[in-house]
C-alpha cells in the first residue's frame, strides 16, 4: 500500500493495482477478472500438480523423510543448489576473466553462458529468436563498436550506495567511450567538473534530480549533458532509496547538502509530481536552468506504462527510460526484487507500440535498462523499440563485484558499495575494465547485426518483424506462454516514425529570462551590482531559473554575492518562480505566486508579499501555492501570507519563514530551518531527520497536527539562547523585507510570545548535535537583508 501511495485500506480493496504474469487468461478472468495478464502462462491444472508436489515434499515416505535434502533458499544470495541468479560464481568469474585478459574469445565465453541460461527461461527475452535475415552482410560493412557504444549509459547508481572510487571509475570510462554515466539521486561533487591532468573527465553526464533532492543544486544541474526525473526505478516500484546514516559520512553529507551520520529517506516522488502537468512543469523547470541539456524520465515497466510514456512525450521529455524489474544492484529489499515490477521486454514493447501508434515516436528516444548484460540482450530491446541502454550489475562486476549482496550494510568486501574507509582500499577496478566490457558487448551486437543484415545500429530500432519466439519446451509449466503481444506491429500509415526523428520544441522562446539575462549583464561580466523592477503575469513560468542558470556555469556554486541582482516583480508570477535560485539573486514580489516556488533554491533570496493597496490581513489569506522550497539546498524565503501543502518538503539547508501552512509541512527534511507563524496542516514534520522548525502555537493544538509516529520527532520550548537568537533574527528580517504585521505583533510583545512558540526536531539530529556543539551553535546563519 505505501509503495503505491494508497493510504487507506478502502481504497486499497478492488484496486487491482497488480498484473499476473505467467497466468493464463482463463484464469485471471475466472478467479481475478479484471486483471492484465499479457503472456499467458498456467492453468489451475498446473497449480494443482505443483501444490501436490509441494505437499509430497513435506510429507515424504519414512524411508525417503530420513534422507531429505531441505531447498537452500538463495532468494536473495546465491546458494549452491538453490534460486537461480543470472550472475552467479560462473558467469562473474567467466566476465573479470574477459575484462582482466583483455579476451574477445572469453567473453563470449561469458556471453553463451548468460544467452544460455537466459534461453532455459529464466528471461522473457530468452524466449525470442532472431529470424533468418534474407541477407547477411559482412561484419566489416556494420557500424563501428566505438559508434555503438555511444548508446550505452550506467545505471543510476548514487554516490553513497557506492563509494567514491567506483563511482567516478564508471564515470572516467563511460567519458573514454563517448557513452554516459549517471550520477544517481546523491549529488556530484563539484571538483568533478574539472578535467583530470590526463584529459580524463569524472564528470557524469546524466544528472539524476530524482524529483530534486539531495544536492540538486543550479551549478549541478548546468554541468550535465541529460537531467533525468526519476520517476520511479523498476526494481524499486512506488519506492524511493534510502541511505543508512552509516553510510553518511562527512563527504557523502558535503555533497547531498545534508548531516553526517543522518539517515537520508527518500520515499516516493509523490509530493511534486501528481500529474503529466506536473511532470510537463518539472521538464520545463530542468530546460531553462540547463537549455542544452537533453531531459529524460525513469519510468516503471508496468501495464500502462505506455500511456505514461506518451503523456511524458508530450510534456517534451527528450528521452524515456522504461526501468526493468531486474535490477537493483543488489541495495533493494527482498519485497521489491521478488514481489514487484515486470520485466522491461513487456513494458517496452507497450511503450513502442503506443508511442508509434499515437504518432509521437519520432520526438522521443526511449532507454532501457534491468540486468543487459550481452549484445544479444541489446539486440533484442532494439528490435523491440529501444535506441539507448542502461547497464548497472554488469560493469560492476567487470570491475571487481563479487555479487555477495551485503550492498545495503556497507560490508562489501572489495570495496564498492561501502562508505568504509578500509574497505575502500581493497578497490581495485580499473575504468579500463569497464571500458573493454563494452567494446566487447558492441563487438557481439556487430556480429548479430551481421547476421541480421543490418548495417547501422537506428535501423535496427523497432524492427520486431526480425523477432520470433521459439517453442518453450523446457519446462512444463511453459507451454501456455504465448508472447504474440510484444510482436503486434501498430497498424499506422507508411512512413510513420518508429524511432526519434525530430527534436522536442521546449518552448523556451518566450522565457522572460532571456530579458533579465541581458539586463543583467554588468553583474554576468563584471560583478557590478544590478536592480531591476519587472511586471510579471502568471503565464511567466520559472522566471529567474535561466538566470541562475548563468550564474552557476559563470561563477559555480558561490555563485555572486549577496543581493548582486536585485529583481523586483509586480504582479502574480506562474508556477516554479525563483525555482533552483543561484546565490546572489533576490527575487521581490508584490502579488502572488503559484505552485513550486523557490523549488530546488540553491542559495538565492526569495521575497513575497501583497499588494501594498491590499486591505485584507495577510495571515489569513493565501500568498503563494504548493510544493514551495522543495528540495532546496540554501538561501532564503520569506513569504507573508499563507501556503498550500508540502512546503519545504526535503529542504536541506534553506532558511524559510511563512504565516501559515497546509499539509505535510518539513516532510522529509534534512536542513535549514522554517518558521511557521500560523496554524499548519495535519503530517506535520513526518520523516524530518534534519534541521529544525519554530512553529508559533497559537491554539495550543500543534501536537494533534505532527506526525509523531515513530517517535523520531521531538516539541520542545524555544529556550536555548542560540534558537530565540535564530528565531528572533528571522522574525525581523521577515517583518523588515515583507513587512509582515503578523511577525510585528509578535515582536512587539516578544516574550509573552516566545512562550507560544514550538521547536519541532528529530532526535537523531538532536543527537548528533549534542555529540558535535552545543546547542548556541545551532544557528545556520542569516544573511545580510536586502536595502528595501
Amino acid at each position: 500500500m505505501s509503495k503505491m501511495g494508497i493510504s487507506t485500506l478502502q481504497s486499497y480493496r478492488g484496486a487491482q493495482i497488480f498484473e499476473a504474469i505467467g497466468l493464463n487468461n482463463s484464469l485471471t478472468d475466472e478467479y481475478f477478472t479484471g486483471t492484465p495478464s499479457r503472456i499467458g502462462g498456467i492453468t489451475l491444472k498446473e497449480i494443482a500438480a505443483e501444490a501436490i508436489e509441494r505437499h509430497r515434499f513435506a510429507y515424504p515416505p519414512v524411508h525417503v523423510a530420513n534422507n531429505l535434502v531441505l531447498d537452500p533458499g538463495g532468494q536473495y544470495q546465491w546458494r549452491r543448489g538453490g534460486e537461480f541468479h543470472q550472475l552467479n560464481p560462473e558467469t562473474v568469474a567467466r566476465l573479470q576473466h574477459s575484462v582482466n585478459g583483455q579476451s574477445f574469445n572469453s567473453f563470449k565465453e561469458f556471453s553463451d553462458l548468460v544467452n544460455q541460461q537466459s534461453e532455459e527461461l529464466n528471461t522473457l527475452r530468452g524466449l525470442f529468436k532472431f529470424k533468418k535475415a534474407t541477407q547477411p552482410i559482412p561484419i566489416e560493412q556494420v557500424e563501428e563498436s566505438t559508434e555503438i557504444v555511444k548508446r550505452f549509459a550506467t545505471g543510476a547508481m548514487s554516490l553513497g550506495s557506492i563509494s567514491r572510487e567506483a563511482h567516478e571509475t564508471l564515470a572516467i570510462a563511460m567519458n573514454r567511450l563517448g557513452g554516459k554515466s549517471n550520477t544517481g539521486e546523491g549529488g556530484e561533487d563539484p571538483s568533478r567538473y574539472t578535467p583530470d591532468a590526463n584529459g580524463d573527465e569524472r564528470r557524469s553526464k546524466i544528472k539524476q534530480v530524482a524529483s530534486g533532492r539531495f544536492g540538486v543544486t543550479a551549478h549541478y544541474l548546468v554541468n550535465a549533458d541529460e537531467l533525468q526525473i526519476k520517476m520511479a526505478q523498476g526494481a524499486k516500484p512506488g519506492e524511493g532509496g534510502e541511505l543508512p546514516g552509516y553510510k553518511v559520512d562527512e563527504y557523502i553529507a558535503s555533497v547531498r547538502h545534508t548531516t553526517p551520520g543522518v539517515t537520508l529517506v527518500s520515499p516516493p516522488p509523490h509530493h511534486d509530481i501528481y500529474s503529466i502537468e506536473d511532470i510537463a512543469q518539472l521538464i520545463f523547470d530542468l530546460k531553462n536552468v540547463n537549455p542544452q541539456a537533453e531531459i529524460s524520465v525513469k519510468l516503471v515497466s508496468e501495464v500502462g506504462v505506455g500511456t505514461v510514456a506518451a503523456g511524458v512525450a508530450k510534456a517534451h521529455a527528450d528521452r524515456v527510460l522504461i526501468s526493468g524489474y531486474e535490477g537493483g544492484t543488489g541495495a533493494s529489499p527482498i519485497s521489491s526484487i521478488k514481489h514487484a515490477g515486470i520485466p522491461w521486454e513487456l513494458g517496452l514493447a507497450e511503450t513502442q507500440q503506443v508511442l508509434v501508434k499515437n504518432d509521437l515516436r519520432g520526438r522521443i528516444r526511449v532507454q532501457t535498462d534491468g540486468q543487459l548484460k550481452t549484445g544479444r540482450d541489446v539486440v533484442i530491446a532494439a528490435l523491440l523499440g529501444a535506441e539507448e541502454f542502461g547497464f548497472s550489475s554488469a560493469p560492476l562486476v567487470a570491475m571487481g563485484c563479487i555479487m555477495m549482496r551485503v550492498c545495503h550494510l556497507g560490508t562489501c568486501p572489495v570495496g564498492i558499495a561501502t562508505q568504509d574507509t578500509e574497505l575502500r582500499k581493497r578497490f581495485t577496478g580499473t575504468p579500463e575494465q569497464v571500458f573493454k566490457y563494452f567494446m566487447f558487448v558492441a563487438e557481439e551486437i556487430r556480429e548479430i547485426m551481421a547476421e541480421l543484415g543490418f548495417d547501422k545500429f537506428e535501423d535496427m530500432v523497432g524492427r520486431v518483424d526480425m523477432l520470433d519466439v521459439r517453442q518453450a519446451v523446457g519446462h512444463w509449466k511453459a507451454k501456455g506462454l504465448d508472447l504474440s503481444l510484444l510482436l503486434e506491429q501498430p497498424n499506422v500509415p507508411e512512413g510513420t516514425a518508429v524511432r526519434q526523428k525530430i527534436q522536442q520544441d521546449h518552448g523556451l522562446n518566450e522565457a522572460m529570462d532571456y530579458n533579465l539575462i541581458s539586463d543583467c549583464e554588468p553583474a554576468l561580466l563584471r560583478r557590478e551590482p544590478v536592480s531591476l523592477s519587472v511586471n510579471i503575469r502568471n503565464s511567466n513560468r520559472s522566471v529567474g531559473t535561466m538566470l541562475s542558470g548563468e550564474v552557476a556555469k559563470k561563477f559555480g556554486e558561490a555563485g555572486l554575492p549577496d543581493n548582486t541582482i536585485q529583481i523586483k516583480f509586480t504582479g502574480s508570477a506562474g508556477q516554479s518562480f525563483g525555482a533552483f535560485l543561484a546565490p546572489g539573486i533576490t527575487l521581490t514580489l508584490e502579488g502572488d505566486t503559484n505552485d513550486y516556488l523557490g523549488k530546488g533554491n540553491s542559495g538565492g533570496r526569495i521575497v513575497v508579499y501583497p499588494p501594498k493597496a491590499a486591505t485584507f490581513k495577510a495571515h489569513e489569506n493565501i500568498i503563494a501555492g504548493n510544493t514551495l522550497l522543495y528540495g532546496a539546498t540554501a538561501g532564503d524565503v520569506y513569504l507573508r501570507g499563507v501556503v498550500g501543502e508540502r512546503f519545504a518538503v526535503r529542504n536541506s539547508g534553506a532558511n524559510a519563514v511563512v504565516e501559515g501552512a497546509g499539509d505535510h509541512c518539513c516532510e522529509y527534511m534534512t536542513g535549514g530551518t522554517v518558521v511557521v507563524l500560523g496554524v499548519t496542516g495535519r503530517n506535520f514534520a513526518a520523516g524530518m531527520s534534519g534541521g529544525c522548525a519554530f512553529v508559533w502555537n497559537e491554539d495550543g493544538k500543534l501536537e494533534e497536527r505532527v506526525n509523531r509516529k515513530d517517535g523520531s520527532i521531538q516539541l520542545e520550548e524555544v529556550i536555548e539562547p542560540g534558537d530565540i537568537a535564530l528565531l528572533r533574527q528571522l522574525l525581523e528580517t521577515h517583518v523588515q523585507l515583507t513587512g509582515s504585521v503578523r511577525a510585528y505583533e509578535i515582536l512587539a510583545d516578544w516574550d509573552t510570545n516566545l512562550l507560544k512558540f514550538v521547536k519541532v526536531i528529530s532526535a537523531e539530529y538532536k543527537a548528533l548535535l549534542a555529540s558535535k556543539q552545543s546547542a548556541s551553535n545551532v544557528n545556520v546563519g542569516i544573511r545580510n537583508p536586502v536595502n528595501v
